[in-house]
């Protein structure tokens, strides 16, 4: 049995640079053809453009076997957003949403997601379609696109808690 934070055969550690704030560290950083939030698209699409993200050392090693996935789950720090609104009218049509109901870039932490089509890896730079970020977003994270992911690990017990199983509070009303 494996535990919690031990450090299996065959996996490599690297010493993490000094955290700030919220101990967040850029793993890279992404290339799109889009320098200003009015050009940006709302949504990526699977046949949009080309875009680089470049992982930086020491990461680079953790790109291994990333080739065999079709799609990846993109994160990214959406640094030019502004941080401050609640409520937000997107359509500028008076109408407010809340800012959680609205996958807009502005938000208490921008942390930006993108599903992309992997088209390539080269020497530490994924070639993808589908993002609809600004030119040079720092990138937080990458995995496999969870509706293509089985996990590798043997099953937990909350694998297998599906239905009433559920409790109350995660149920829509």
């Amino acid at each position: 049995m494996v535990r919690e934070n031990e450090i299996r055969e065959n996996e490599v550690a690297v010493d993490l640079p000094p955290a700030t704030d919220a101990g967040l560290v850029f793993i890279g950083r992404i290339s799109t053809p889009w320098t200003s939030r009015m050009e940006t698209p709302r949504q990526g699409r699977h046949d949009g453009p080309l875009c680089r993200i470049e992982i930086f050392e020491p990461w680079r090693q953790a790109l291994q076997g990333v080739e065999a996935f079709e799609r990846l789950e993109i994160l990214y720090w959406l640094d030019r957003s502004r941080r401050d609104l609640v409520l937000q009218s997107p359509a500028n049509s008076g109408k407010v949403h809340g800012t959680f109901s609205l996958r807009s870039p502005v938000r208490p932490n921008p942390i930006g997601t993108s599903i992309v089509k992997l088209e390539g890896v080269e020497d530490g730079v994924l070639l993808v379609r589908g993002m609809d970020c600004l030119d040079g977003t720092p990138l937080l994270d990458l995995k496999p696109d969870r509706t293509l992911f089985k996990p590798i690990a043997p099953p937990q017990p909350g694998d297998f808690q599906t239905g009433d199983d559920v409790a109350h509070y995660c149920k829509k009303a």
